[in-house]
Formats: structure tokens, C-alpha cells, sequence
């Protein structure tokens, strides 16, 4: 018997908010070939600006921050070796990057929030930081974000995959003692040294993934699953 077809309520987005401005900021602009569009309109009373980053099982997985204030453009540099990040009207400093933003007036049903969903991420617990930076392989030029968030006493941090696009979605990860408390992860394939936390990319010679800090625990991973 062929089965129904999902309804739009049951392709609903589920809305996730990260750590900061900075941190989405980050994920739309750093190590991006072309930074990405940030959209811009209302979420439980109030004014987001938004990132799709992932689907599961249908249903658009979305990143946002609160608006601090209004503008045209996020804008993402380095200064001093820190990463800085505020909200501009125009491109003029063409030593940033940046990120425009797309004011939605109206969001169609499909890109409202979920009531929640039985989909989860299945969690893959990796032994070591340089098992998390081979997931890399392949996907140098399209770089992907990590994902940090605490859970328990832990910190978890890793990548969400699908390796079928039908299948299960997973989530690769490491098992922290604490938060890094740094935005990127250095790496090299040409060496044995370990993959370390740092301030930004600046070094040449080596690799990097952007690491994005989540306001809370993610709400998608299968948790009764994670290794003791």
C-alpha cells in the first residue's frame, strides 16, 4: 500500500538558537567561499535573523540569533588576532566580510516553526579531536561547521552528517571535559601533531574548521544512545 504523503506541517522547520551574533556571524562568514545570505523576520514575538544549515528527514534545520539592531549586512573580520562582528549598512572595508541581509515580511507555513519531531540525530561518539578534523576529507573547499553545545557535565563537539539521503542522520562527535572557548580547530594532514583550539586562521600551513556555540543543548540528538 503506498504510503501517505507528509503533510507541510510535518516538513516544519526546527529553530535552534546559537551562543551569540558573533558565533552566527561566524557560521554565515568565516572560511565561507562566499558568505551567506542571513534572513531576517520575526520568530516568537521577535526580530531573528536566520541560517538553514541541515535537513532532517525533510524538515529544514535552522540557526538563528536575536537582532541587536537594524542593518544591511553582517559584517565578519579579524582585528588584533580576535574575531569581530557588528551590523552595517554598506560593504565599504574591503578587508571584511559579509553577510547580506534578507528582510522576509511574511514566513510561507513551510518555514514556520515545528511542533517538535520524533526525528533525531544519531549520535557516533569518535576516540579523538584528529578523527573529528578527517571528516574534513573531501570537503576542504566546502568547509562545514562543528557544532559545540554542553550536555550533563559534558561538552559535546562534532559535525552532523548524512551519509544516505534517504538514511539516518548522525552526529560525529567528541566528548569535551570543558568548553574550548575557542572558535576554530587547527589541523594539518601533512603532519602528526594533534588538532588544537585557536583564536583564528591566521596561520599558514595548516587546516581549519569554525567551530559554532549553541545557546543550549541541541534539541535533535538521540541522547539515550550515547556511549556511558
Amino acid at each position: 500500500m503506498e504510503q501517505p504523503s507528509p503533510s507541510p506541517v510535518d516538513k516544519q522547520p526546527r529553530y535552534i538558537q546559537v551562543h551569540s551574533t558573533l558565533e552566527f556571524t561566524r557560521l554565515v562568514c568565516a572560511l565561507e567561499r562566499a558568505p551567506r545570505v542571513s534572513f531576517l523576520h520575526d520568530h516568537d514575538g521577535r526580530k531573528i535573523l536566520s541560517v538553514q544549515m541541515d535537513v532532517l528527514k525533510e524538515k529544514p534545520i535552522v540557526y538563528f540569533t536575536p537582532l541587536d539592531h537594524n542593518g544591511h549586512y553582517l559584517r565578519y573580520g579579524l582585528k588584533g588576532g580576535k574575531e569581530e562582528s557588528d551590523i552595517v549598512d554598506t560593504t565599504s572595508d574591503s578587508s571584511k566580510l559579509y553577510s547580506p541581509i534578507v528582510r522576509i515580511k511574511s514566513l510561507p507555513k513551510t518555514l514556520k516553526p515545528g511542533n517538535g519531531t520524533l526525528d533525531r540525530y544519531q549520535p557516533i561518539e569518535l576516540e579523538d579531536m584528529s578523527s573529528l578534523a578527517k571528516l574534513t576529507w573531501g570537503f576542504e573547499d566546502i568547509p562545514f561547521p562543528l557544532f559545540l553545545f554542553p550536555h550533563n557535565d559534558k561538552w559535546l563537539l562534532g559535525v552532523f552528517m548524512n551519509f544516505h539521503e534517504e538514511g539516518t542522520s548522525y552526529f560525529c562527535h567528541v566528548l569535551l571535559d570543558q568548553d574550548p572557548q575557542k572558535p576554530f580547530l587547527k589541523f594539518s594532514t601533512s603532519n602528526v601533531i594533534e588538532p588544537v583550539f585557536v583564536d583564528n586562521p591566521a596561520e599558514h600551513g595548516y587546516s581549519y574548521i569554525k567551530i559554532i556555540k549553541l545557546k543550549e543543548t541541541h534539541p535533535l540528538v538521540d541522547y539515550a544512545h550515547l556511549q556511558n
